[in-house]
């Protein structure tokens, strides 16, 4: 059934678009009546009820009551039954996976996160990271054939249009989605990491209609996402948003882009994670100095987050300092952008007021007066499900809206 449908809008036929219309509507407008879908489509009542008819007996939409009237007959009310397709989303870390499994209507029927994963950018590296899917996949209990899209977030330069990744993966001419599709034996889409967190808040977090936002993704690097005029914006090849990689320390410090002085190398996990064992190694005390001078034990991002969070003294610290200086330079996209709203999202984001406050106070410092008092500075609502939750959205978007 659902593959049936997939093939009628390969084929572009001027009926499959128009259901491709119809379940596009009823994912962002929960259910209505046919008069009013006919409105919104342009359409007649008759054309209208001839689709909704084939499309009830396809399973692709149910009948949800009858809608309640002052007077006359109640119309009946029509919207997407919910086991007609399942989208998989998956978010890659530095250290871990997040794979989400969602229905039409943008419910995650399974959902795990913090699988042990270490990226590898090779192509056994590839070959794990599809054995995840597929065995994430396989448990789930679900209809298999009503899978309709894999979504994956990439760290780096990808062009989510072709399907190309050239930060990671990148191993042969062809297009990554197009080898992972082979691999996985799902249709595969890819999309940036940052931007696919920036949709998730669109669509399920904090954004309530602001059409002009900046999202910061400051994990174990750094990104921005950037919604212009209500769209997400992705720049002639998809490239957009390589805030991490503004030049301007003079630090020496080699960057992963094989560049020196980036911004990421002073404002990142990487370099949180970077400074502590530094300032443990000098003498300075913390909770987690043990951990750090075990070289059996090792420490992590998400200790270093905790720890900050259990108010140790140089974990604060050394996340105050990675904000006011993440400040300093956002000031200048605020300038720049005037947004109505910027997000601090990503793992550091967990460290909450700790990273908030600094980013805010340095703002407000070196931002045009006029300009930032037009943006608000918030914390992602959806914390580390922003990426998973955005990959299955953008999955489900590559589908039915483009």
């Amino acid at each position: 059934m659902t593959q049936n449908l997939l093939k009628e809008i390969e084929r572009g036929s001027k009926s499959a678009q128009t259901k491709k219309r119809i379940i596009t509507y009823y994912m962002y407008n929960r259910s209505s009546t046919i008069p009013d879908l006919s409105k919104e489509l342009d359409l007649s009542v008759p054309t209208v009820t001839k689709f909704i008819m084939e499309m009830c007996e396809d399973g692709y939409l149910m009948s949800y009551g009858k809608q309640e009237a002052s007077e006359g007959r109640p119309p009946t009310l029509y919207g997407l039954t919910t086991d007609a397709g399942y989208f998989v989303g998956v978010d890659i870390k530095k250290f871990s996976l997040n794979i989400g499994l969602m229905n039409f209507m943008g419910d995650f029927v399974d959902l795990r996160m913090g699988i042990p994963y270490e990226t590898e950018n090779t192509p056994e590296g590839l070959n794990r990271l599809c054995s995840y899917i597929v065995d994430f996949i396989s448990q789930s209990n679900i209809d298999k054939e009503k899978i309709l899209n894999v979504g994956i977030n990439i760290s780096g330069r990808v062009n989510p249009e072709l399907g190309y990744s050239f930060s990671l993966f990148n191993f042969e001419e062809r297009p990554l989605a197009e080898i992972m599709t082979e691999k996985i034996g799902y249709k595969v889409t890819i999309d940036n990491d940052t931007r696919a967190m920036t949709y998730g808040e669109i669509v399920k977090g904090i954004v309530k209609g602001e059409r002009n936002v900046i999202f910061i993704n400051i994990g174990w690097g750094l990104g921005a996402g950037l919604i212009v005029n209500g769209s997400i914006y992705t720049g002639k090849s998809g490239f957009s948003g390589e805030f991490g990689h503004f030049n301007v320390f003079d630090n020496e410090i080699l960057c992963h882009c094989g560049k020196r002085g980036c911004l990421e190398t002073e404002v990142s996990g990487a370099a949180l994670y970077r400074n502590l064992v530094q300032c443990v190694r000098e003498g300075k005390q913390s909770i987690l100095s043990e951990a750090v001078l075990n070289d059996n034990v090792g420490v992590t991002l998400r200790d270093i987050i905790e720890a900050t969070n259990k108010e140790d003294l140089l974990c604060i610290e050394l996340v105050e300092e990675i904000g006011q200086k993440l400040g300093r330079y956002l000031a200048g996209l605020i300038n720049l952008m005037n947004p109505e709203m910027v997000i601090i999202g990503g793992a550091l984001a967990q460290t909450g007021d700790y990273i908030l406050q600094p980013i805010k106070s340095a703002v407000r410092k070196y931002s045009l007066n006029l300009v930032n008092r037009d943006s608000v500075i918030v914390l992602s609502q959806l914390q580390d499900k922003a990426g998973v939750v955005g990959a299955c959205m953008l999955a489900r978007r590559s589908m039915f809206e483009q």
